[in-house]
């Protein structure tokens, strides 16, 4: 399989996945893991994102706390990676680090592994607080730096099958004018 065909399988294969195994991750599957958003693009070269990986298994139970809803999950995956940007850095962190994320993901997906999105930015912990200062807190983030998300990544528990090519909108496509 040619660079071409391995990338668009990865693209067809790679699905949210929410239940993993409980075995964690090596020290090297980590390290190339995490490799991976490091060699993302950013805006002028400027490299406002910071990871955050997490094992300990205390602490990821406590960033599963997040959100009111829908992070429960990530308590159980044996690696949860905090995606942060320096908001004095640049005005475009938000593409920056969502580009690592993704990266991080498509990453996983070609180890094998399974990973799912948690939305951090813009979401809430509880009425009083941010999902955003709940994590910042947790983790001792500075104030400067932004949580856009956390990445639950670990082996799969469970299978999904890859996206269907039936199910895509070419009606989202435009060329030349809307």
């Amino acid at each position: 399989m040619n660079m071409k065909e391995h990338f668009s399988a990865l693209l067809h294969q790679r699905r949210s996945i929410r239940k993993y195994q409980e075995n964690p991750l090596s020290e090297e599957m980590v390290k190339e893991l995490l490799k991976a958003p490091l060699m993302a693009p950013t805006s002028k070269r400027c490299m406002s994102w910071e990871f955050i990986a997490v094992q300990d298994a205390e602490l990821r139970e406590k960033l599963a706390a997040c959100r009111a809803a829908n992070s429960a999950f990530a308590a159980k995956a044996p690696l949860v990676v905090v995606i942060a940007a320096d908001t004095e850095k640049t005005d475009v962190w938000v593409e920056d680090a969502s580009i690592a994320a993704a990266y991080l993901q498509l990453q996983a997906e070609a180890m094998g592994l399974g990973s799912c999105w948690v939305q951090i930015r813009n979401r809430q912990s509880s009425e009083e607080q941010s999902s955003e200062d709940y994590v910042r807190e947790l983790l001792q983030i500075p104030s400067q730096y932004a949580v856009l998300c956390l990445i639950a990544i670990g082996e799969k528990q469970e299978e999904k099958p890859g996206f269907d090519d039936a199910r895509i909108k070419w009606e989202k496509l435009h060329y030349d004018r809307f």
